[in-house]
């Protein structure tokens, strides 16, 4: 269980930071590298703002369910 916890918990932060990752793209906050197809493309902020809440949720329920 403990395993279990441990990675669930790493890859909800992951997406965490890929979904800011890709916010911060999306929204041309972080335009790097500078030909990145994703630079003020709305659907990536759509796109990072479900894998961080998804990631969220992943953490969340890793921490509260598997005791």
């Amino acid at each position: 269980m403990k395993f279990a916890r441990l990675v669930l918990s790493v890859i909800g932060i992951l997406l965490v930071v890929i979904g800011l990752l890709w916010i911060g793209q999306g929204s041309g906050v972080f335009p790097y590298p500078a030909t990145s197809f994703m630079i003020d493309q709305t659907p990536w902020i759509i796109n990072g703002a479900i894998a961080a809440v998804a990631g969220l949720l992943v953490t969340w329920g890793a921490r509260r369910f598997l005791r």
